[in-house]
């Protein structure tokens, strides 16, 4: 029988649909009163419905729907172990952190230790590995794939080298086989950053699963979103452990919150200088944070992951789009390109502006702009140009002449499943105003 509690709940489930029906009706797209985006929310009353059943649970840390959510989010990888985290930042965070473990052995990074990147990126790419007073080793990016570039790869190399750590840029994927089979070879760790490309795939194989550890965001121009969130993908269950240590103040123990004795030995231990009997959940094996994310962020990734095959053809659908309608714009703009043997799962389309164009990149994103079409550069640009970097310890290799054209001429519209085809008419004939103007 139900309690009155139950059938509230239900009552209140039906009540948000209500809501969401009256809050967030469907708007026709104006062209030039509507925003184009770049990124945005795309949800339903499903994701408020298990937002505000999460809420009524009151369990404000990682509860059921985290622990939901990591198995289905594995099992659509194909991996033993998917570990939520608060943000993509701090999956990257973690992903390298943990590495640095003792555990590992002679397989421990160290201070010191050299860490194979791209200049061209998101800084909290890179910034772990300066966190952790490693080394990076910055390697150029082809042009248009906005890839690592693997022309140089083996003359990065270094006695110091033990791992890679590298993004698939915009959901494309950087050249895996070349890259998992160096890094193989050498006994180095890969780390692959997956926040931007989540579903995409590499010789038929899901991006994420090359590697030994892989990174993902939720923020909400992602794939799918929690608001923030992030993941950390793995097949290796001693790296798993070392994940969840790091991510949960660095305790040795590892029973979930509100769970004790998990180990069975809770009162049994004798690790460190500690005496013996030191209550498990207060011995730390390692310098580390806390950075779970609450329940109701999961709740609302559950309804999402749903929706993400739609989600991934949407974005593979309107990238289509706008490159069918932009392909006469070549003499102006290069234009993106997948890597080979890839299928990217799109998350912005990049547009370089040539340099012997009628326009520079300032007045095509001002001319987007001021038409209520947003716009966003390839994040860093050349990270060593920023000033964060300037008095980071680093090396380069084979020169990064195709960073700083990225830096100068390239930036990116949006693509994500959000966007009507009004919408993106609009964009490609807003575009195409421009050469235009400049005649």
């Amino acid at each position: 029988m139900k309690s009155r509690a139950d059938a509230l709940r239900a009552q209140i489930a039906e009540l948000v649909e209500e809501y969401h029906e009256a809050a967030f009706a469907e708007r026709p797209f104006v062209p030039g009163e509507s925003p184009v985006s770049v990124a945005g929310r795309v949800f339903d009353a499903d994701e408020l419905k298990h937002l505000v059943d999460a809420s009524l649970d009151f369990w404000l840390t990682t509860g059921r729907f985290a622990a939901q959510f990591e198995q289905e989010f594995a099992r659509f990888f194909g991996l033993r172990h998917a570990l939520l985290v608060n943000s993509g930042s701090s999956a990257n965070l973690l992903a390298l952190s943990c590495l640095s473990s003792p555990r590992l052995g002679e397989r421990q990074l160290k201070p010191g230790d050299e860490v194979i990147t791209t200049a061209t990126g998101f800084p909290t790419t890179v910034n772990p590995i300066v966190q952790n007073g490693l080394v990076p080793v910055f390697l150029d990016v082809d042009v248009p794939t906005y890839n690592m570039s693997t022309a140089h790869l083996e003359e990065a190399l270094s006695e110091r080298t033990r791992a890679i750590m590298i993004a698939h840029t915009l959901g494309n994927p950087f050249e895996l086989d070349v890259i998992a089979d160096f890094a193989r070879r050498h006994n180095l760790w890969l780390v692959e950053d997956c926040c931007d490309a989540l579903g995409a795939t590499f010789d038929g194989k899901p991006v994420g699963t090359f590697g030994d550890l892989a990174t993902v965001s939720f923020y909400p121009a992602h794939h799918i979103t929690m608001g923030e969130g992030g993941c950390v993908l793995t097949n290796k269950p001693l790296l798993k452990t070392l994940v969840e240590s790091f991510r949960d103040w660095g305790r040795d123990c590892w029973c979930a919150p509100g769970v004790s004795n998990t180990c069975a030995k809770r009162f049994d231990w004798q690790l460190g200088e500690l005496p013996h009997g030191y209550d498990h959940k207060y011995i730390y094996s390692h310098i580390g944070y806390n950075l779970k994310l609450t329940d109701m962020q999961a709740a609302v990734g559950v309804a999402q992951l749903k929706k993400l095959p739609d989600f991934i053809d949407a974005r593979r659908r309107n990238f289509e789009y706008l490159y069918q309608g932009l392909t006469d714009l070549q003499e102006f703009f290069i234009l993106p390109e997948s890597t080979p043997k890839s299928e990217p799962s799109w998350f912005g389309f990049a547009l370089a502006v040539r340099p012997e164009a009628p326009f520079t990149r300032e007045q095509v994103v001002q001319h987007l702009e001021a038409r209520k079409i947003s716009t966003r550069l390839l994040f860093g640009g050349n990270l060593i140009r920023q000033p964060a970097y300037r008095d980071v310890k680093y090396r380069t290799v084979g020169g990064l002449d195709n960073s700083d054209f990225v830096m100068n001429q390239v930036f990116w519209i949006g693509v994500y499943p959000g966007l009507s085809t009004s919408a993106l008419d609009y964009v490609i004939e807003i575009l195409h105003a421009l050469p235009r103007s400049r005649t």
